[in-house]
């Protein structure tokens, strides 16, 4: 048996049915295929899902190369990739910064500003994550990954530790 009472022989890896996948494998697909999604929509806009989040970063207020990559997970060679081509786009701009000239401060542009924001349509973000789920599935599936993402255990979560006890 597995930690959910499920008989381990129950879930299939190697199955071409979902259904028989473990937890690991499908949380894994979804965020593929919603990724997948989400860059193509983003594409329009000549962005994608990791220069996305840094004019997410940068709205707040302008960072250096070092803070937007500690910020978006990833390393400074690949933030510098993500930064050519934003820089490409006209979303960002790099300037020496005032104080130390090895660095520089990465600006989001009025076109970065735009494109962020047209780009960032929540109903369809969320229709492209939730579609063929109810509204109370998609705000279950929600709550679900915030625990999920966070780190956080079910017991951290009244509405999902109440919901586990049976």
């Amino acid at each position: 048996m597995d930690h959910q009472g499920v008989p381990s022989d129950a879930l299939d890896p190697a199955s071409p049915d979902p259904a028989q996948w473990p937890v690991g494998r499908l949380l894994s697909s979804a965020a593929r295929r919603v990724e997948r999604d989400w860059n193509a929509h983003l594409a329009t806009w000549d962005l994608n899902h990791a220069s996305h989040a840094v004019l997410a970063h940068l709205l707040r207020s302008p960072m250096s190369q070092r803070e937007l990559a500690t910020a978006s997970s990833v390393t400074e060679q690949t933030m510098s990739r993500v930064l050519t081509r934003m820089e490409r786009s006209g979303y960002v701009t790099r300037a020496p910064h005032d104080d130390d000239r090895r660095r520089h401060v990465i600006t989001i542009t009025d076109a970065g500003r735009s494109a962020f924001f047209v780009a960032s349509d929540r109903e369809l973000a969320a229709s492209m994550v939730t579609r063929g789920l109810t509204p109370e599935q998609a705000e279950q599936l929600r709550r679900l990954l915030v625990v999920v993402a966070g780190e956080r255990g079910p017991e951290d979560d009244p509405d999902l530790s109440a919901g586990s006890a049976g």
